[in-house]
């Protein structure tokens, strides 16, 4: 690790400003050459420090802030000046701002909504303190009091939650990252929100290792244009529509890449497979926010020899296989996926945690070199005739036919079944129903096979890919009674 400065002296104020101007000067912000960030960050953190002592109790910050120089500049100021931080995005509307504004009263919202709405509320401005005086909601698991960074999380099932980290955490999946992949310096070509857990890392991990950062929206990638780096020396983190994307548009330059990282949904087989056959150094990922990133990895060499797990677990983490009464599985039985890590969040805001461990909804399985197989949720598996089915593996089949564009497979309530298999998809140019569901027989078992066929204009994914299955359940609905 580069910062050892922030580590020996536990993130100290002092540390954390100097080892920032240190990376501002060795231009470790790509293409922001004509900001003074470190100036404006001292600025903002001595204007959050007279909050602080206008205020009984350690003060509470909303960021919500799209451009990224400004979010970079007020992050850091956040967590330099000590207030807890609750970063959002842009976006939400009405109804994620009332869930916010349920869960934090805060002191102080920083930065500028894109085009989401505070609903009846006005924007707090800058040095403006809110009506609500929020108390410190305690100490962290270990005994010590740290700023709280607050991520957001669960937008994909409609409910927003923020998994509270600390820069120890933080910098625990840095740490783990940079092991696993023996790299001490990190450069990241971030495509990715810095107000998603994704994008977030990536600056985190630039940060720590004192590499170079270099921002590019998407949207920028879609018009063509590419950054102004050399691509051999960097990771880049996509989604599997941005994935595809490139892969169509401009194959030869992605694959110039150290590696390419893709989280955020499930990729399907003929995605997987075409990067392979344009030589992409290719790491999927398996993580969440409350893991800060990934805690499992796929090195591009084992990708490209054809292995298609999620890979294999980081050293800060610890991933186990239990069944439903918590018992150890062993290599090749399915089970519930338990992660502990160093880099594990502290709790869902506002309340605390108690224990080191997180059962999560995934269901998985080890093989017998220590590789790590991702099934698909258990709350999205369908019971169908007393059988179990799992989306992702039914979805992945559809896509491999190649005759639909996107599709989505869900569950619903059924008299006769329990629950009758749906098929939300985007027909391609070729679409044929009949003829996509005789390539499915070679692929599914019967009972695998979807009883509705949905056509749609498009699915409802976030920006990082990730499907709103609540939506889509209740669009088929509307649909099928048509």
């Amino acid at each position: 690790m580069r910062n050892e400065k922030i580590c020996q002296t536990q993130f100290s104020k002092e540390a954390l400003f100097n080892c920032f101007q240190e990376w501002e000067d060795s231009r470790g912000l790509v293409g922001f050459t004509d900001y003074n960030v470190s100036r404006s960050l001292q600025d903002f953190s001595i204007q959050l420090q007279e909050l602080q002592s206008q205020t009984k109790n350690i003060p509470s910050v909303i960021l919500v802030e799209p451009d990224p120089i400004k979010f970079i500049v007020y992050f850091f100021a956040g967590i330099i000046s000590g207030v807890d931080l609750l970063i959002c995005d842009p976006d939400w509307q009405t109804q994620e701002w009332d869930q916010v504004f349920k869960l934090v009263k805060p002191d102080l919202v920083l930065g500028n909504r894109a085009g989401g709405e505070l609903g009846d509320r006005e924007m707090v401005r800058w040095g403006e303190l809110g009506d609500g005086e929020m108390g410190r909601w305690g100490e962290l698991g270990d005994g010590t009091e740290q700023s709280i960074i607050g991520i957001p999380t669960g937008g994909s099932s409609g409910k927003i939650r923020f998994a509270v980290h600390t820069l120890s955490s933080l910098t625990a999946s840095v740490s783990g990252f940079a092991r696993y992949f023996a790299t001490p310096q990190i450069n990241s070509c971030c495509t990715l929100p810095l107000y998603h857990v994704s994008g977030l890392m990536q600056l985190w991990r630039c940060f720590i290792t004192q590499g170079k950062l270099a921002i590019f929206p998407y949207k920028s990638l879609k018009k063509g244009k590419i950054p102004e780096i050399t691509p051999e020396n960097f990771f880049i983190s996509l989604v599997p529509t941005q994935l595809k994307f490139l892969l169509d548009s401009n194959p030869h330059w992605l694959a110039k890449f150290h590696s390419v990282l893709l989280g955020g949904a499930p990729a399907w087989r003929s995605l997987l497979d075409q990067a392979r056959d344009d030589n992409i150094k290719l790491c999927p990922t398996y993580g969440m926010t409350e893991t800060a990133s990934g805690v499992v990895y796929l090195r591009s060499h084992d990708f490209l020899n054809q292995n298609n797990s999620s890979g294999k677990v980081l050293p800060h983490a610890t991933v186990k296989i239990i069944d439903n009464q918590g018992k150890l599985q062993h290599c090749g039985e399915i089970g519930t996926i338990k992660i502990q890590a160093d880099s594990l969040f502290c709790g869902y805001y506002p309340k605390l945690r108690t224990t080191k461990s997180l059962i999560t909804d995934d269901l998985g399985y080890f093989d017998d070199q220590g590789f790590l197989y991702i099934l698909g949720r258990k709350s999205q598996k369908i019971i169908t005739g007393g059988k179990n089915v799992f989306p992702t593996e039914v979805e992945t089949a559809i896509l491999a036919t190649g005759l639909v564009k996107d599709v989505c497979v869900i569950g619903l309530n059924d008299e006769q079944w329990g629950q009758v298999i749906t098929s939300l998809f985007v027909p391609a140019e070729n679409f044929n129903l009949n003829l996509l569901k005789q390539k499915l027989h070679g692929q599914l078992s019967k009972y695998k096979h979807p009883k509705n066929w949905v056509q749609v204009d498009s699915l409802q994914r976030s920006d990082r890919g990730k499907i709103n299955y609540l939506k889509m359940a209740q669009l088929a609905l509307q649909k099928l009674k048509n």
